[in-house]
């Protein structure tokens, strides 16, 4: 073989193992992320509680992970940040959506189109709103100005995703106001 073949040989290599190298990481970077499921399925469960999601009201959260054909559910928003961050869970995440409070029905549902980035989304804590289950949660929304709007109105501090401390995801939101005792996030805001 000439050099012109060794040359042509190496080229091919190299491409070769960047290409293997992109598939093992989960390709370029710059790939778009799937779009959300819009419609909650009448079968979906809440990965952690394993109930029905329609048992819930308030925003829910879907987490889609690479080779995955279906969302991984969850029914309360502090289960997509411990989802997030615990070791043991998928890290070939694609996209993380939840459900803007925003949007929030007076029936209490969503319409398809609330689902919003979760790493932009601003998040209310420790307002006088509780979450599903009966326990204080985090409350995403897409417009920072929205959350503001409500934060005056309810209570809580504004909290960003990467900026969310692990108090708020596996404790009882310290911080949470007494009334938050007796409302519920399906209720009107």
């Amino acid at each position: 073989m000439d050099a012109h073949g060794y040359a042509l040989l190496r080229g091919l290599l190299l491409a070769l193992v960047l290409s293997l190298s992109a598939c093992r990481n989960g390709g370029p970077a710059s790939a778009a992320a799937p779009p959300p499921v819009a419609e909650i399925p009448d079968d979906a469960r809440g990965h952690y509680c394993g109930m029905y999601m329609f048992e819930h009201p308030g925003p829910k959260g879907q987490v889609l992970i690479r080779d995955e054909d279906k969302p991984i559910w969850f029914s309360t928003i502090r289960e997509v940040f411990a989802f997030s961050i615990m070791p043991d869970e998928p890290k070939a995440i694609l996209a993380i959506y939840v459900q803007d409070v925003a949007h929030l029905q007076p029936d209490g549902s969503f319409p398809p189109d609330a689902w919003i980035d979760a790493r932009q989304a601003s998040y209310l804590a420790g307002s006088d709103h509780l979450g599903n289950m009966g326990v204080p949660d985090v409350l995403p929304f897409g417009d920072e100005a929205a959350a503001q709007a409500f934060q005056q109105e309810h209570g809580g501090r504004l909290v960003a995703f990467d900026d969310m401390p692990e108090d708020l995801i596996f404790g009882t939101a310290a911080g949470t106001p007494p009334a938050a005792r007796s409302t519920r996030t399906g209720a009107t805001p």
